[in-house]
């Protein structure tokens, strides 16, 4: 467990996680023109002449912003924007760390999606890519695909596209695992919010079509108003099986994907799956199944979202190599085939698949690297 104790006293003693550094230093007259003035004021006409090389002479050209509005932060829900500030603070160290990609944290305190769209349209000029964060469902669906219509830079919800890659890339090797075909495999999804209708749609891409949505009412069906229209869509174009409950469609399934909460998966219900079961329990911090009774209950491969076990299904598996992959290939969209070829380099990463070990450790060597190469072997083929 982590002291938080240790915790508070390490943010504090720094004022945080991150700080900005300079590129060269200043040391005599010579170097504040070449920094500041006269220097940049001939940058600043060859940019308004040549408004392309703004990206090649100033950090825009390798800057993203991890921007959050605090409305669905980790398990915590809608805890406001300036609390959600720790989380994106952390992943942009993690940029840094993992891929040396420039990042700042940024909380927007604002209600409406217009609000949204309008500030970070306005701020776009400043930066090569945007990343969203703990952005609350249906919001997060609108925000992205404006965004991602409007800018000429990639936009990237970590909570709907990081997992959904890092699922599809357990699943792919868990597959390998229990002898089944990929596309052949019976899913039920718990949880259909930004992660749960994100990956169902990889999932869908990747040409798994039976998949069965089970949410707070039960299982969603296209003409249920109880959903938003983003999970009834998503309803409408799987296979689902006959039922309206997870204790009725979990039997003779191939996987539970748990993108949820703790306890929804009884072993009783696992015991009703079909022969090797595959249980991909990713509510944090608890599960929806403790991995000790799902196993006992015969699964056959289990995952979580937690360093506990092993197997974690996390968003550090894909995000930093993917941004780097993507500032450096110059792509401006990250579809769902870039997604399914970042989850198959994931995948291809694990040397000697078993059961205990499907998807890269956060801390094996390779992963950015990996994710980087799939990313840049992609915009080769587009």
């Amino acid at each position: 467990m982590v002291d938080m104790q240790e915790v508070k006293r390490l943010h504090e003693e720094h004022t945080g996680v991150l700080e900005v550094q300079g590129t060269f230093d200043i040391k005599s007259p010579s170097d504040l023109g070449k920094a500041y003035t006269p220097g940049v004021a001939g940058l600043a006409k060859d940019i308004q002449a040549h408004p392309e090389d703004q990206a090649k002479y100033t950090m825009s050209g390798k800057l993203i912003p991890v921007i959050t509005d605090g409305t669905a932060v980790l398990g915590l829900g809608n805890i406001g924007a300036g609390a959600g500030l720790p989380i994106v603070e952390g992943k942009a160290l993690i940029y840094k760390s993992f891929a040396n990609v420039d990042a700042i944290p940024m909380a927007l305190q604002q209600d409406s999606v217009d609000d949204i769209v309008k500030t970070i349209e306005t701020i776009a000029p400043s930066f090569a890519g945007i990343h969203l964060e703990d952005i609350a469902a249906p919001r997060c669906f609108e925000i992205e695909r404006r965004l991602s219509e409007d800018l000429d830079i990639p936009v990237y919800h970590d909570d709907q596209t990081g997992t959904a890659i890092v699922v599809l890339a357990g699943l792919i090797n868990a597959a390998k695992v229990v002898g089944k075909k990929l596309t052949d495999l019976k899913v039920v999804l718990t949880g259909v919010g930004a992660s749960g209708v994100a990956t169902a749609n990889l999932l869908l891409a990747a040409g798994i079509k039976q998949q069965t949505l089970v949410d707070i009412h039960g299982v969603v069906r296209p003409d249920d108003d109880r959903y938003n229209s983003f999970q009834r869509e998503l309803a409408g174009k799987v296979v689902q099986a006959t039922g309206s409950t997870l204790d009725e469609v979990i039997e003779e399934a191939d996987v539970f994907v748990g993108l949820s909460d703790a306890k929804v998966l009884s072993a009783a219900q696992v015991k009703k799956m079909a022969a090797s079961p595959i249980i991909f329990a990713l509510a944090n911090p608890v599960p929806e199944i403790d991995p000790d009774e799902a196993k006992q209950a015969g699964a056959a491969v289990m995952a979580t979202g937690s360093s506990q076990w092993p197997n974690q299904v996390n968003n550090v598996l894909a995000f930093p190599g993917l941004f780097k992959g993507l500032l450096a290939s110059g792509l401006k969209h990250v579809d769902m085939d870039l997604q399914v070829q970042v989850a198959q380099g994931l995948a291809d990463l694990v040397k000697e698949v078993k059961a205990d070990k499907i998807v890269p450790g956060v801390f094996d060597d390779g992963v950015v690297e990996a994710v980087t190469q799939a990313v840049l072997d992609y915009a080769k083929q587009v």
